[in-house]
C-alpha cells in the first residue's frame, strides 16, 4: 500500500457551493462551463483520498474521475 503523499484531480459531475471550498483541505476548486467541478491537490496518503472520497459522496455530487497528476498543476482538458 502506497502511503506518501501524492497530487489528484478530482472531477464532479454538479457545483460546489464556494462555501464547502474549506472542506476540502488546501484542494482548489474550480467550476467549468460545462457544469462540472474539479478539485486538484496534494492528498497526503490513501486513507485521506478515501476520507475525501467519503465528503464528496456525502454532497451527493456524481463522481466522473480521480486521476493522479504528475503535477501540482491542473491538468487542461481539451474540448
Amino acid at each position: 500500500m502506497n502511503h506518501e503523499s501524492a497530487c489528484y484531480e478530482i472531477r464532479l459531475e454538479g457545483r460546489i457551493d464556494p462555501r464547502w471550498a474549506a472542506w476540502f483541505d488546501g484542494m482548489t476548486v474550480s467550476t467549468h462551463a460545462d457544469g462540472t467541478t474539479v478539485l486538484h491537490g496534494q492528498v497526503a496518503d490513501q486513507a485521506a483520498l478515501h476520507g475525501l472520497l467519503q465528503r464528496l459522496r456525502d454532497l451527493g455530487l456524481p463522481l466522473l474521475s480521480v486521476d493522479r497528476a504528475e503535477t501540482d498543476q491542473p491538468q487542461r482538458k481539451l474540448s
